[in-house]
């Protein structure tokens, strides 16, 4: 995911490849999904049509239709008379939306030593190998997305089609702020750590211990993402 900017009603030039028409709508939510993980719209920005349309090199037809999947899924908020505007959560919410994804990884892990295959395992640990690499580069999108597809497969190695259902679902709207919990270089780091154990108990099919892994894991993303609040909050608040 490249990065682009946005100058207060003056679009700068676009740093995305032209959109592939024969792929336009998923191209289009993917893009804007991307931006909103990566902190490039940020939580409470009202989104510019004409800048995001020029950026992507599309109608708004395509972009008003991808806003709607986006308002679905939680990502931004649409307003009759106030437009698109990028969802931003309360502290409350962040800590009870990670509270839940805890306890939904946990189960995804505990289920997944039971059903995981070697090829499933084979696949985690390419994507954990791929991972190090970006974390070596301070590679923070790429280390990211793998981050991101290891903790996806897990979840489809569990086999259940409704467990499936709502770690997507909840796991759309927490992706801005997993990724913002990786800015401080040593919660970064205790990061790959706790991925390095996630490998040791799937390969033992430790299902227990994988499961306590994971809880903590997303409770340390709570806090580190909660602490990053508070301290912009008070960099805020400075004269």
């Amino acid at each position: 995911m490249q990065n682009t900017a946005f100058d207060d009603g003056k679009t700068v030039a676009p740093l995305l490849p032209k959109v592939e028409r024969q792929r336009l709508h998923d191209t289009v939510v993917d893009h804007l999904r991307g931006f909103i993980v990566e902190g490039v719209l940020e939580p409470g920005k009202k989104l510019n049509e004409r800048e995001l349309c020029e950026t992507l090199g599309i109608s708004r037809t395509p972009l008003r239709e991808a806003l709607k999947v986006l308002a679905h899924e939680g990502l931004i908020e649409i307003s009759p008379n106030r437009g698109a505007t990028v969802a931003k959560m309360s502290e409350a919410e962040i800590r009870e939306m990670f509270e839940l994804m805890s306890g939904l990884e946990a189960f995804s892990g505990e289920l997944a030593c039971e059903r995981i295959t070697p090829a499933e395992i084979a696949e985690i640990k390419s994507l954990h190998y791929a991972m190090l690499a970006c974390r070596a580069q301070n590679d923070l999108a790429g280390y990211y997305s793998r981050n991101q597809a290891i903790h996806d497969r897990i979840n489809e190695a569990a086999r259940n089609p409704a467990l499936r259902q709502v770690y997507v679902s909840i796991n759309r709207r927490l992706q801005a702020l997993r990724f913002r919990s990786n800015y401080q270089l040593a919660k970064w780091d205790r990061a790959i750590d706790d991925h390095e154990a996630m490998l040791e108990a799937l390969d033992a099919r430790d299902g227990k211990r994988l499961s306590a892994i994971l809880r903590h894991h997303l409770l340390e993303k709570r806090d580190a993402v909660l602490q990053l609040a508070s301290t912009e909050r008070a960099a805020q608040a400075q004269p």
